[in-house]
């Protein structure tokens, strides 16, 4: 029995949902996608190699199998706790630990140096575990809050929402990396400094503006004591869930195609700044500002594109404007084969900001629409989830085993021009009727 003091389709409740975007934004863009991979490269900057655990790695090699073993784990334990949260219906605990942890280990990166690179590795490793690990939790409210035509706007405002407020936190990491001496920020590398403080900044950005979520999201009502039998309940509702979609095809066959174009679109998107740090021609000294002003306009584009992509699929359908996306990443990865300039990096990061939020929202909501009426919506979303995770492994694998091999970032990247032209194949399979 779940408490909730609104009513479904609540615009106020809608909203707290959504907010929580703006809050675990920051992670996505400070952390994964601009200041952390400077930085990191930074370290690297006089030997692109590091001896670790008795290997030679590349660097960009070595944060890849990093982020695709995070990714095996997070494979594992969502189900686990998606099954515990099911049963317990305390599925928002769940989502305020993982808030909490991210947000410290985003903190502790502070301390993230080559003198202390296995701690540093490690932070990298929980914050990135815990934010995707708190998204199953966000993202099963959707259907338990808004009504089905509500589904496609909000999951797109709350990815807007996210581009925007993450962006707003970007510009005064920006400021203190650039004009580190206006902060009282001095020392050997005053720039570096100023990006460790940008990590402290995120943590407490994360923490801070999520209590606005936790506070009117339902609560739990009854409470239940963990039995032994629970403990796998995650994994046996992802099997009945599985068992359930052979009677829902719609959803299978979705299921496949979102499996194979999220390999390569989330992998794009998490490599995507250690790509401009090596293989752009940046002029000197412009290297720092040219890359997080890329991100920028990544998603300053990004929040109008979720926005737009949900009103072309009121048009044409789901499932039309994604095959249409997919195709359009597949150009992209073309493209970005051949970018060595600055200004070609920054009109492939236009059109990657046009794109990108809009199929990430319309992935999430379309999934939301198929599910059938169930009061377990975790489960369902456990299993999304879980999908999207197994093929983030399969993404960072790819791409890091390639980019070991052949010591160049280009090459793996063609690899997912052809994931991308088979996710459209699999999603023209679709009935795309009601979709």
């Amino acid at each position: 029995m779940i408490k909730n003091q609104y009513k479904k389709g609540d615009k106020k409740l809608l909203n707290a949902w959504a907010l929580y975007d703006w809050a675990n934004s920051a992670y996505p863009l400070v952390i994964s996608s601009a200041v952390f991979p400077i930085y990191y490269g930074a370290l690297f900057f006089d030997d692109l190699y590091i001896e670790l655990l008795g290997f030679n790695f590349k660097n960009t090699a070595l944060i890849s199998f990093l982020t695709a073993f995070a990714f095996v784990i997070l494979s594992f334990i969502t189900p686990l706790l998606s099954g515990i949260a099911d049963y317990m219906g305390n599925k928002k605990t769940f989502l305020k630990t993982f808030c909490y942890v991210g947000s410290l280990s985003c903190i502790g990166l502070y301390w993230f140096d080559l003198n202390n690179i296995y701690i540093g590795l490690f932070f990298y490793f929980t914050a990135l575990i815990s934010f995707w690990a708190s998204l199953v939790f966000y993202n099963s409210y959707l259907p338990d809050i808004a009504l089905k035509h509500q589904q496609d706007f909000i999951s797109a405002k709350g990815y807007a929402l996210g581009y925007f407020g993450s962006v707003l936190l970007l510009i005064f990491d920006l400021s203190m990396v650039l004009y580190p001496s206006y902060f009282g920020i001095s020392g050997e590398n005053p720039e570096l400094i100023a990006m460790r403080y940008s990590f402290i900044s995120v943590g407490i950005w994360w923490m801070l503006f999520s209590q606005y979520t936790f506070y009117h999201l339902p609560d739990q009502n009854e409470k239940k004591k963990i039995i032994k039998d629970v403990v796998w309940n995650g994994f046996r509702e992802l099997i009945e869930v599985w068992n359930e979609l052979k009677n829902i095809i719609v959803i299978k066959k979705y299921l496949i195609a979102f499996f194979v174009y999220s390999s390569a679109l989330q992998t794009v998107l998490l490599i995507a700044a250690y790509f401009g740090e090596q293989e752009v021609n940046w002029p000197k000294d412009e290297k720092t500002i040219g890359l997080i002003v890329s991100i920028l306009l990544i998603q300053l584009i990004a929040m109008f594109g979720a926005m737009i992509t949900s009103k072309l699929s009121e048009k044409f359908g789901n499932i039309q404007i994604l095959i249409l996306l997919n195709l359009i990443w597949a150009l992209l990865c073309i493209g970005g084969y051949f970018i060595t300039e600055p200004i070609e990096f920054y009109i492939a990061a236009a059109f990657v900001g046009l794109i990108m939020g809009g199929i990430q929202a319309l992935s999430r909501s379309t999934f939301s629409k198929m599910i059938p009426e169930t009061d377990n919506t975790t489960s369902y979303f456990s299993f999304f989830d879980v999908s999207q995770k197994i093929s983030i492994v399969f993404g960072m694998t790819l791409f890091a085993f390639v980019d070991q091999i052949t010591g160049s970032m280009r090459t793996s990247i063609l690899v997912f021009v052809f994931i991308f032209l088979t996710g459209a194949l699999l999603l023209k399979r679709i009935n795309i009727k009601n979709y």
